[in-house]
């Protein structure tokens, strides 16, 4: 039911259940908060939303106070605008004094909101916080110095990952966001997703930056350095640029990539298109002979970390294919090494990806052989930018260059890999015409697209087969599927699983604090390319189809086994 309410001498429309700053954002009216999140029940924990009622004795939390008809509401009266500059005053009284030198500087929420409400002076003096750098994982740093205890990564890593790693430890004023009994967060549950990066809103939590390493690299003589970047990654750097989000920027990427010193730049969307190959090979394989079903992709390691920790009796279900950026690693450090005439351990193989996990996944014992590993270094989308403007390269007057060969051809199957459904639509494009020898009749699966957290659709192969396909992404809507499939539920074959919701264009290193509109920007774009682009499937692309003639011989044979496989155990968590 519809009402009316006023805001600031204005009548707008507002609907009965709703919040006041859920009206308000719906009228284009902006409020500051912290802790909101969309989506989510709100908590008002960090009170800077607040609002005057006219009638009522105290200002209330927009978030979380229910509209009601005739209400009347002041955003920006002298009284709300200095109980919110008091609480940021009160927040900055503890925070570090080190903008200058935080990776948020300039992205950070509460910065922002110091120079919206015109704190230029310490008013308020208060002890310090001192806790410890956490730089234990290999993906994420934590930084407890800097938090505002908005709970947002308490919430995320609860509620959308099932994972609830950190949480809220002690009360009153000794209130920390922190692991288990206050240790390192390699031995907490942690998967290394960074959903918690994307939404804290200060410096406490960041990515564990390796540019000053990747700059060393460049700079050595006594090693090339091979890249190669994410299907997600061109799609989604363009608004840091000043460019429309979801430009396709991958000529342009290539260029900046050699600018700043890559001897070879490969795109990972060429080993997507390998990692097809081989999954729809083993899906198959499972089907026609009684294998262990459904078969859950494997191409994200927040994930496999995942299953390892709180689904160890679904590990036999997992493909044994490695994901893209370590199957690409494997054969720059193989194959094309011999193609250059070049040892592996010569080779610095770099990947730039949308996702913290990946620089865990690279750490991996199984992901190398010899002790060399088939990936040294990896950045997110965020390092990438940082490093494209370290080096002064301008998008916007540079020449697009191709990718090398062998290792450059793609599909555009293997490019809507970044979106949440397009490694599924991707592997029933090929699979299907591994067994009917004939190509989809219409190359789009629709059923698998889009963000929803969970998709299903049935695929009709033949008379005699019928495969029942399932797409989630949030680890959340992982667990629900896995407990109705321990439950005895048989109609899934197949299941793809991404971590962050959304999939890869909503990585845990993507570019912090775009809005929705930018993120399907991302998506459009890819699925743009594949409509666009003549190899639609990636069992026509021609660099992965000589790359078995010459190489591995076949899909689950013995060399691509050794190379492009792994395997998973049981992964105990210390707290």
């Amino acid at each position: 039911m519809s009402m009316q309410i006023e805001v600031n001498g204005n009548k707008i429309e507002a609907f009965e259940g709703e919040t006041i700053l859920s009206a308000l954002n719906r009228n284009g009216i902006k409020i500051p908060t912290l802790c909101h999140m969309k989506k989510f029940i709100p908590s008002g924990a960090c009170r800077i939303c607040v609002v005057e009622v006219i009638g009522s004795p105290k200002l209330v939390t927009a978030c979380s106070f229910p509209v009601a008809d005739g209400m009347k509401i002041l955003t920006h009266s002298l009284k709300v605008t200095e109980a919110r500059k008091t609480i940021i005053e009160l927040l900055l009284s503890n925070h570090p004094d080190d903008c200058l030198y935080c990776l948020r500087n300039g992205n950070c929420e509460l910065q922002s909101l110091s120079k919206e409400y015109h704190v230029v002076e310490r008013r308020i003096r208060g002890k310090k916080n001192s806790f410890k750098l956490d730089h234990s994982g290999p993906s994420i740093v934590r930084d407890p110095e800097k938090c505002i205890l908005c709970g947002r990564c308490v919430r995320v890593c609860e509620e959308v990952m099932g994972v609830a790693c950190i949480d809220y430890i002690n009360r009153g004023s000794q209130t920390f966001i922190g692991t288990t009994l206050k240790k390192p967060l390699n031995t907490s549950s942690c998967i290394n997703c960074g959903q918690c990066i994307m939404v804290c809103p200060t410096g406490a939590l960041t990515e564990k930056n390796n540019v000053a390493l990747m700059q060393e690299a460049l700079h050595r003589k006594d090693k090339k350095v091979v890249v190669q970047y994410a299907p997600a990654i061109t799609v989604s750097i363009a608004e840091a640029f000043g460019l429309e989000p979801g430009t396709d920027l991958n000529g342009v990427l290539n260029a900046a990539l050699r600018k700043m010193g890559f001897n070879y730049v490969f795109d990972t969307t060429f080993s997507a298109d390998l990692t097809i190959m081989e999954e729809a090979s083993e899906l198959i394989h499972r089907v026609v002979n009684g294998g262990k079903l459904p078969m859950f992709t494997s191409c994200c390691p927040g994930w496999i970390k995942y299953a390892e920790e709180f689904a160890p009796d679904m590990l036999a279900n997992l493909s044994s294919c490695k994901s893209p950026q370590q199957m690409l690693g494997a054969v720059i450090k193989s194959y094309f090494a011999e193609q250059v005439n070049l040892k592996p351990e010569e080779i610095t193989s770099v990947s730039i990806m949308p996702c913290t996990a990946k620089k865990f996944e690279a750490e991996r014992a199984t992901m190398g052989r010899d002790g060399v590993p088939d990936v040294d270094i990896v950045l997110t989308t965020r390092e990438l930018i940082e490093m494209i403007k370290l080096y002064g390269i301008d998008l916007k007057n540079i020449e697009p260059e191709i990718t090398d060969s062998p290792l450059g051809v793609r599909s555009s199957a293997g490019k809507i890999f970044g979106a949440s459904g397009g490694v599924m639509e991707a592997a029933i494009r090929t699979a299907y015409k591994m067994i009917t020898g004939e190509e989809l009749a219409n190359f789009r699966v629709c059923a698998v697209r889009g963000f929803d957290g969970h998709k299903e659709a049935k695929i009709k192969i033949n008379e005699n087969l019928e495969i029942g396909v399932a797409v989630v992404s949030g680890l959340a809507n992982a667990a629900t599927l896995i407990e109705e499939i321990r439950n005895g539920r048989d109609d899934i074959h197949f299941i793809e699983v991404m971590t962050c919701p959304g999939g890869c264009i909503a990585g845990g290193g993507q570019i912090i604090g775009v809005n929705e509109s930018f993120i399907a920007a991302r998506m459009k774009s890819l699925y743009d390319i594949d409509e666009r682009e003549t190899i639609k499937v990636s069992h026509k692309n021609p660099e992965v189809i000589e790359l078995y003639d010459k190489y591995l011989g076949k899909p689950l044979g013995h060399k691509s086994h050794d190379l492009l496989h792994t395997s998973y155990e049981k992964r105990d968590v210390l707290l």
